[in-house]
């Protein structure tokens, strides 16, 4: 968050992220994440997991650490967005183009 804030630690999720809460700041102000080290100043919101997006927005008053979230067998892990790096995803076509692109003449 780039901020210098006070409050107590709720909790740290599997991937090093720690959240804090202070009741002294406004609502919606009050709880946040500062991200872990190894993502440096390259922070996204997509590396909050579903389980702490819940607390921190407010849909849940009890944090993860204090009710566990219900685990499903076809639950997948949590993965961040990757979208604008070289691991985002690029779907592959077999089909051939219906129109053909233009080719400058030389």
């Amino acid at each position: 968050t780039d901020e210098l804030k006070i409050g107590t630690l709720v909790g740290v999720d599997k991937f090093g992220n720690k959240y804090y809460e202070n009741k002294m700041y406004f609502y919606s102000r009050n709880r946040w994440v500062d991200y872990t080290e190894a993502v440096n100043l390259d922070y996204d919101g997509s590396q909050v997991p579903a389980e702490w997006h819940r607390w921190l927005h407010y849909m849940t008053d009890d944090p993860p650490t204090i009710k566990k979230p219900v685990e499903h067998k076809w639950l997948m892990d949590h993965t961040a967005n990757m979208s604008g790096t070289n691991k985002a995803y690029m779907p592959y076509s077999t089909t051939q183009p219906k129109v053909q692109a233009w080719v400058p003449p030389k």
